[in-house]
């Protein structure tokens, strides 16, 4: 793994877009507010990131995380900010998280709550994106603990072996996409 000195690129009083279950705005609330107890729902997205070969990123979060610190999740995840649609936010950071630029492609919205030990909560209304890359990734070591390029099938059998060791959102995630999604996995490699 290439890794960038250590960024922030997150912060607790960053206001989220909270929204109803239609996907409305509401309002907008600190970072830490959001996620505290049971959480509010809010915009999210997630983004899994291809290389040529077809295997896809995943990543361990920082330690300093204050949700699921130390566990594997997809490349990269986060809140569109106030006036930014979820296809900008995720260019923004992957930027940001892992040094590259790519165009995300939209596949589907989902709707999740994931408590977190006595700590807090996600409760997202998230837009999960398939991109491509086989740029050099740059890990920003505020956000990123590890990376490592896996087969679909090696991600399937780390999620059957050791699934604790994953972020529920990953899981949902590539639950649904390897269940009604193969056409769209085929077409960046991912068999």
């Amino acid at each position: 793994m290439s890794s960038a000195r250590a960024r922030q690129v997150s912060f607790d009083d960053e206001p989220l877009i909270c929204v109803d279950e239609e996907n409305n705005v509401l309002e907008y609330r600190p970072k830490a507010d959001v996620h505290a107890g049971d959480g509010i729902l809010h915009r999210a997205f997630s983004i899994f990131l291809f290389n040529e070969a077809g295997e896809v990123l995943i990543q361990r979060r920082a330690a300093g995380k204050p949700l699921w610190p130390g566990f594997w999740a997809n490349a990269c995840c986060s809140h569109p900010r106030r006036g930014e649609t979820e296809a900008e936010a995720a260019v923004r950071r992957l930027t940001e998280e892992l040094g590259i630029e790519a165009v995300p492609e939209y596949v589907y919205t989902f709707t999740y709550h994931a408590r977190y030990e006595d700590i807090g909560s996600e409760h997202e209304v998230c837009s999960v994106f398939l991109a491509r890359s086989d740029a050099p990734v740059i890990a920003n070591e505020s956000e990123v603990a590890e990376l490592a390029w896996v087969t679909p099938a090696e991600l399937d059998a780390r999620l059957r072996d050791t699934p604790d060791e994953y972020s529920p959102w990953l899981k949902l995630e590539w639950a649904r996409l390897r269940s009604e999604y193969g056409d769209r996995l085929a077409a960046y490699g991912a068999v």
